[in-house]
Formats: C-alpha cells, sequence, structure tokens
C-alpha cells in the first residue's frame, strides 16, 4: 500500500472516532512519548556515570601498574582480575605480534591494540568476557613499542544497568498509565461543555423545544472566559433568538387566525345572504353587497400585511439612494388625497434638503404611509398632522431623522411597550378600523433599512413616531 493510502486510511479511522477519544489519544501520546524520552536520557545518564567511575579505576590501576613495572617487557604483570574482589588484570603488548611471550596472557589483544603500542592510535576502552564475566579494559601506551593493557570485572557495573533499566521500565510503563488517566480526564473536562452543546442540541431536535440551554461553567478569579464557554455562551444565544423567534411565529400565526375569523364569518354571511337574493329587496341586496366588498378588502390587506410583515429583510437588486425629503412630500401628497379632512403640516430642515439614504423606495413609502394613516386616525378635526425632517448629530455624517406628530389622545403609559406589536390595538383604537399591523410593519421597514422608530407621548398631548436613521 502507498504512503498516501496509509495517510487516507488514518485521517478516516480518525474522522470514524469521537471527538473525545481523539483527545485523549493525543494527550496520552503526547505524555507517553515525554515519559519515554525522559527514562532513555536517564538510562543513558545512569549507564554513563556508573562507566565514568569503572574507567577512573582503571585508569588509577594502569598509573599504578607502569609506577610499579617501569620498562616491562611484554607479558602479564598480574593476572588475578579472574576474581570479583582482586586487583585489576595487567599486561604489556608489544607493537611487533613477533616478540608476544611463549605464554600468552588473559586479556585478549586485538589489532587496535598494536596501533596503540606503535603509538598510532590513542587509548580506548573495550568491554570483554573474561573467564566468562563481564568486564571492561583500558588499552594505553605504556613505552616506546609497548602498550599497557589493564581490566577490572564489571559485573557491579552491569548489574546496575539493569537494575537501572528495570526501574526506569517501570516508571515509563506508570508514565503511559498515567498519561492515559489524564488524557481521559483532559478529554472529559475540557470537552464537558462541547457534550452539554452536544446533548441540548440533540434535546431541541428531538423535543423541538428551543427553550433548553446549556449550563455554563462560573467564571475564575480573572473573570475570563476559554473559547468552549464562548462557543456555548453563543449557542445559548442563538438558542434565545430562536426561542423568540419560534414564539413569535407561533403568536402571529394564532393573532393571524383569530382577526381572520371575524371578517371570514362575515364574508360567509353575507355570501349566504347574497345567495338567497331573490328573497331581499333591491336596498338590501345592495347593501350585503357593499359589506361583501369592503370586508374583501379588509381580508385583502390582512393578508398583504402578513405576508408583508414574513419578509425578513429587503431585497437586494431593489436598494438604491433614496432622496427623503421627496419621499416626504410624495407620502404627505397621497396622505391628503387619502384623509381629505385632515390637515398635514410639513416641514424640512434646511440641512435635510437632498438628503438621500439607501433603500427600496416602495417600502420606504409604506412605512412613510402606514405612520401618516396612524396619525391621521387618531386627529382631532381641526388639529393637524405634523411632519418633520431635520439632520440630528455632528461629525462628517450626520443622521437624518422624520417625526410624524398627531394631537390626538396620545398614547397611554400601559400601552407604549407593545405599540409596535402585531395585532396590537390600544383600548381608544379598538373601534377605529384597521388590523393591528400597521406599525408592526412600520418597524420592520425601519430595522430592515438600518433606522430605528420609537414612540413617545408629545409634549402638549398627542402621539409622537421618530424614525432616525
Amino acid at each position: 500500500m502507498s504512503g498516501s493510502g496509509r495517510r487516507g486510511l488514518g485521517a478516516a479511522w480518525r474522522r470514524r472516532r469521537p471527538l473525545g477519544t481523539r483527545l485523549a489519544l493525543a494527550v496520552t501520546a503526547a505524555v507517553a512519548f515525554v515519559a519515554v524520552v525522559v527514562c532513555a536520557a536517564a538510562f543513558l545518564v545512569v549507564r554513563s556515570a556508573l562507566y565514568e567511575q569503572l574507567d577512573l579505576s582503571l585508569t588509577q590501576s594502569a598509573r599504578l601498574a607502569a609506577q610499579r613495572n617501569p620498562g616491562a617487557a611484554p607479558g602479564t604483570l598480574a593476572g588475578e582480575c579472574r576474581f570479583l574482589a582482586a586487583p585489576a588484570c595487567a599486561e604489556v603488548v608489544p607493537a611487533d605480534p613477533a616478540k608476544d611471550p611463549a605464554t600468552p596472557g588473559l586479556l585478549p589483544v586485538d589489532p587496535a591494540a598494536r596501533k596503540v603500542a606503535a603509538g598510532a592510535r590513542a587509548p580506548y576502552y573495550t568491554n570483554i568476557t573474561l573467564a566468562g564475566h563481564p568486564a571492561r579494559m583500558l588499552t594505553t601506551d605504556y613505552a616506546k613499542g609497548r602498550a599497557l593493557q589493564v581490566a577490572l570485572r564489571a559485573d557491579t557495573v552491569r548489574s546496575g544497568i539493569e537494575e537501572a533499566a528495570g526501574w526506569l521500565v517501570l516508571t515509563a510503563a506508570a508514565g503511559v498509565l498515567l498519561a492515559a488517566v489524564l488524557g481521559y480526564w483532559v478529554s472529559r473536562t475540557g470537552l464537558a461543555p462541547v457534550t452539554r452543546l452536544t446533548a441540548t442540541a440533540e434535546r431541541i431536535a428531538a423535543t423541538r423545544d428551543p427553550r433548553h440551554r446549556i449550563e455554563l461553567p462560573s467564571r475564575g478569579p480573572s473573570g475570563r472566559e476559554d473559547e468552549i464557554t464562548r462557543l456555548a455562551g453563543s449557542f445559548n444565544t442563538m438558542l434565545g433568538e430562536l426561542e423568540q423567534s419560534v414564539t413569535a411565529q407561533r403568536r402571529l400565526v394564532a393573532d393571524a387566525s383569530h382577526e381572520l375569523r371575524t371578517p371570514l364569518t362575515a364574508l360567509r354571511t353575507n355570501a349566504e345572504l347574497l345567495a338567497k337574493g331573490e328573497r331581499l329587496t333591491a336596498a338590501q341586496r345592495e347593501r350585503a353587497s357593499a359589506a361583501l366588498g369592503r370586508q374583501l378588502r379588509e381580508v385583502t390587506g390582512l393578508v398583504n400585511d402578513l405576508i408583508e410583515l414574513a419578509r425578513d429583510e429587503e431585497p437586494t437588486p431593489l436598494v438604491e439612494q433614496v432622496r427623503l425629503d421627496a419621499l416626504v412630500r410624495h407620502g404627505v401628497d397621497a396622505a391628503r388625497a387619502h384623509w381629505p379632512a385632515v390637515e398635514f403640516r410639513v416641514r424640512v430642515a434646511e440641512g435635510a434638503v437632498g438628503v438621500v439614504v439607501p433603500g427600496v423606495p416602495a417600502r420606504l413609502s409604506r412605512l412613510l404611509s402606514n405612520l401618516l394613516d396612524n396619525a391621521a386616525k387618531f386627529s382631532p378635526a381641526g388639529l393637524p398632522v405634523e411632519v418633520e425632517l431635520a439632520v440630528i448629530g455632528a461629525g462628517p455624517k450626520p443622521g437624518p431623522e422624520l417625526t410624524v406628530r398627531d394631537h390626538g389622545p396620545g398614547i397611554a403609559e400601559q400601552d407604549l411597550p407593545y405599540v409596535f406589536d402585531r395585532f396590537y390595538r390600544a383600548g381608544a383604537a379598538r373601534a377605529l378600523p384597521g388590523s393591528g399591523l400597521g406599525l408592526a410593519m412600520a418597524r420592520q421597514i425601519a430595522r430592515a433599512h438600518g433606522a430605528e422608530l420609537s414612540a413617545e407621548r408629545a409634549v402638549g398631548g398627542g402621539a409622537l413616531f421618530r424614525l432616525t436613521f
């Protein structure tokens, strides 16, 4: 199998493993690698230290043998090192093999020793076997044409190395086991928020209930949050938005069903009445036909408003630069035609002439017409609806602001938080025509254009709606 194929199989295996398992394996492998490397380094250090002590003893023994036997001929100087407690063996090795003694010594002679005797190589240490036991030998220069070999039993060094190796292997095994435990603990602790997030997501998918939340750990003394906690917090925020959206959707469906029930019932009644036209007088048929047309227009307007409210944002291809003063004048002219009995006063501040904003002209016109219709509906006879366009704020990019004020009964304090809710109608407005969707639609259009629409009680009476870009 090629290297790329093996890598592909390894990547597929990793993808099939749970994230917690992969994290535990990664932590275990990292800690185990460190433990093994540390134990191997410790073994090398212990081994080097033990041999260094033995080499020091060999050097001292060689110096002592050379001092006691200056200029000795080739042959054995001391030969009892086969025993553990005996002093070092010592032999003189000639550079020329022809000068070897008739009786060979206990220590092996190799070509490297001849080179040391000839002065062609530096002294060196070797591990040998002496009478079936481990030993260490030093070959060093002695006299012209001769070298000195000194050897000592290395049983204690060998047993010390083996004992150190055994303990270090146990330490490495314990380190690997500890690494596995730590890896499991890290994966469980570090991924606990992810586990809770997954469980919450699965619970929501099973129950379709977005009210569930992930438990967030308390902040530490520093008050800082890690990435997992921030992810869980973002997920909770998303769940909150989803819950609000689902709640608003359910409320919209319930309110729309309630609002449609009355006009649909009236439509059915009038349709059934017209079906029995032969029993009605001409005046009754005319009244029923007019009521049927009026109710059809009411239902059509309500359905159109619901469709408009279902749009989340403005279509990008239709966005253009809209001149607000021209939009205001056009909207007021249309309102005057629709409400001939109401006086509309328009004031455009000097700095607001020619101000443009990006938007969809038809949607902004719908926003303005909803505000003007709402103001005209509550305006008493003889009192005007005041429309003003100004520029507020300082700096290179001041923002335009549009206000629409009526002089009607105003908005009750308890109604102010709800005036932009769908189908909400204050007590004073229940007898007036309308579905309760106009202001909700106006705020939605404003927010889709990056503006904010607010309502307040006007000074001196009446309601004031403020549209700020």
